[in-house]
């Protein structure tokens, strides 16, 4: 069965110099994919002739002269962008012309646009951002990572739920373990909201673990682990910078005198492994679940491999049918 992808090509940092070769590496490696770009034609065009790419079968281009801005308010964005690039590719889930879209632009414009053009899944109050972070045995998929500063109870059990439902479709595992994250693994830890979100939890269908602190993350004791998008996000961001620092650190250790040089190049092949297994363009791509389509949010600066990696999120969620998942769950969750 093949999957259209709607891209918007201008959105990010790099905008076309990433989306349209990332574009490319994906119709060569996905023979059953077709891929919509929507941007400026001109300069797709001029970017494709130096890729010497012409006239692909699997390859079409819907033209708008609009961007949203990195630094544009979702408001603006809603309101004076109705033919940008951004809103032209969620239209085209509306429509069912794509199966999924993704976009490096605009986290909130992003958000909100889809939000307003695809609506939410019945059942499911409030969209999450989620996304698989490197743990000690393969991957956690955490949520909420930002879409949501504050959640109710209600709404952390249809994130468990919907984290479930992703990690399910995308490893075949079916009944991810779930983890709540909090301040400590009792059940007196944690505040109101916290305390009742395990309750539901438990009460659940899910395979609900129990609580689970930062560390967890990282050793992999859950599939899953669930928080509100205030917490989530300055987990996220934190453990960036330690990969960062630890980057730094390793880096100038090496760098010292002659002998760490040379211990440096010697333990060059370990060097580069360890640098694959932490390197983030392996996990880009946020998938915002809880909306009636599929959309993948890329980071703003990636380059053509991690947007690649984006895209190859949004083919396995629409290969995986994963709205259908989280619908069937959110079904035997109510019944």
């Amino acid at each position: 069965m093949q999957q259209t992808i709607a891209i918007d090509a201008m959105g990010g940092d790099r905008g076309i110099n990433v989306t349209v070769p990332a574009s490319i590496e994906i119709l060569n490696q996905f023979p059953e994919v077709k891929i919509i770009l929507i941007g400026n034609d001109a300069l797709i065009n001029k970017t494709l002739s130096k890729l010497k790419v012409k006239n692909h079968q699997r390859l079409e281009i819907i033209n708008s002269k609009e961007s949203v801005e990195m630094n544009e308010s979702p408001q603006s964005a809603l309101k004076n962008k109705k033919k940008s690039s951004m809103r032209l590719a969620i239209n085209l889930l509306k429509t069912n012309e794509a199966s999924a879209c993704v976009s490096a632009g605009n986290t909130g414009a992003l958000m909100a646009t889809a939000r307003f053009v695809l609506k939410m899944l019945p059942g499911i109050e409030r969209p999450a951002i989620a996304s698989n972070l490197p743990n000690e045995n393969g991957v956690t998929c955490m949520l909420d990572l930002g879409a949501n500063t504050d959640s109710t109870p209600e709404q952390l059990l249809q994130f468990g739920l919907m984290g479930a439902m992703l990690t399910s479709a995308l490893t075949k595992n079916k009944n991810p373990s779930v983890g709540l994250l909090n301040i400590g693994s009792e059940d007196i830890k944690g505040n109101e909201v916290v305390k009742k979100a395990s309750k539901l939890l438990k009460e659940s269908h899910l395979n609900f673990y129990g609580n689970v602190e930062g560390d967890d993350i990282f050793k992999g004791t859950t599939d899953v682990v669930v928080c509100d998008g205030f917490v989530g996000n300055i987990a996220l961001k934190t453990s960036e910078g330690v990969v960062r620092m630890f980057g730094k650190f390793l880096t100038a250790e090496y760098k010292k005198n002659w002998i760490t040089k040379v211990i440096a190049l010697i333990s060059l092949s370990l060097l580069k492994a360890f640098k694959k297994r932490l390197d983030p363009r392996r996990y880009n791509g946020a998938s915002f679940l809880g909306l009636n389509g599929i959309v993948v949010k890329s980071h703003g600066s990636a380059d053509t491999l991690a947007f690649k990696t984006a895209i190859i999120t949004a083919i396995e969620e629409s290969e995986n049918r994963i709205l259908d998942k989280i619908k069937k769950q959110i079904k035997i969750e109510s019944s």
